[in-house]
Formats: structure tokens, sequence, C-alpha cells
């Protein structure tokens, strides 16, 4: 009987460090079977090879039922098998209403989101728009959309309501405000 058999047969028996002394021996060929399967995934698939290594070994020779394998053969069979039941629960539980399945994903033009700019203050902004919501909070609520959410002149037209030429006259007007109010030539 081989080290590895030898080895499988010691693990599945519950041998913590015959499956510590296992996993180097199997390692290569579990990553290449990982890497394997998930080139065959779609676009977006965010599991790496290597975590799909160690959850599937965590699978294969962790607590619970103590599998029996009659060789390496059937070990990596099981490998596969323990692999694809990971890509299939994680696509469940992408898909899930409560995970955002529901949802599509939309590219968002890097030129219309305005990110707020490294060091600036916050705080001070917030008590800005505090104060311009209680002159114009459709102004305010303006600097939210196209500050924080990242909308476009066009989308922030749509969700307040009113016409893109109107959302550009009151986007030229809050951010002189906003510049003179936080006493800085931010650009907003």
């Amino acid at each position: 009987m081989s080290d590895l058999s030898q080895l499988l047969d010691a693990a599945a028996a519950g041998d913590r460090q015959a499956a510590a002394d296992l996993l180097p021996l199997v390692y290569d060929e579990l990553r290449r079977l990982a890497a394997a399967r998930l080139a065959h995934e779609q676009l977006g698939q965010t599991l790496q090879p290597t975590a799909l290594v160690h959850e599937a070994y965590v699978r294969l020779v962790g607590p619970g039922d103590a599998p029996k394998w009659d060789g390496r053969g059937h070990f990596f069979a099981a490998a596969a098998e323990a692999m694809r039941r990971i890509l299939v629960d994680q696509a469940r539980r992408k898909r899930a209403a409560k995970n955002g399945g529901d949802l599509r994903r939309h590219e968002l033009d890097a030129d219309a989101v305005a990110a707020p700019e490294p060091g600036l203050d916050l705080e001070a902004l917030d008590a800005a728009l505090a104060r311009l919501a209680e002159q114009d909070a459709q102004k305010a609520k303006l600097v939210e959309l196209r500050y924080f959410a990242g909308l476009t002149g066009e989308q922030a037209a749509q969700v307040l309501g009113v016409s893109a030429s109107a959302v550009d006259r009151m986007w030229v007007f809050t951010r002189a405000w906003l510049r003179r109010e936080l006493g800085h030539g931010a650009d907003y």
C-alpha cells in the first residue's frame, strides 16, 4: 500500500495528523482540479482556486461522516464532487433575493461618479448640506445624488422629477454655494 493510500485511510478514520500530512501530497493536483472547475464558471465568479481547494479539503477530511476512499482516484473524484457542490452552493447564495440575486449589475460611467476626494472633511460637508437643506431641500438632495450616489445630471433629473437643464442650473449654483460654505476651492 502506498504512502498516499495509507494517509487517505488514516485521514478517513479521523487521524488529524494524517489529514495534515495528506494535504501537501495532494495540494497541487487539487489546485489544478479547482482551477479547471473555475475556468468554466461564469464571469463575476469571486471564488479563487486556493479557497476552493481549502473548502473542499475541509469537507473531505473534516469532522462528520468518515468517508472511506478506495485509493487515489476515488479521493480525487470525491474532491471534484465536493468542489462542484461548493460552487453550486455559492451560486445559489448569490441568486438568493436576500443577497441581491434579484438585482442586475449596471456599469457606471467613470466620469459621472463624483466620489469624495481624499482629505475632504465629510463632517463639514454634512453640516453644510444640512444648512442647504433648510434653505432648499431639492438642492441638498441633488448634492446627495450627484456627489454621494454618483448619478449623472440626467439620472438626478429623473429622480428629482425636473428637467436636465434645471439640474444643470441647480448644480452650478450648489457647487458654488458649497465652495463658499466650506471655505475652499474643492470641486463638487
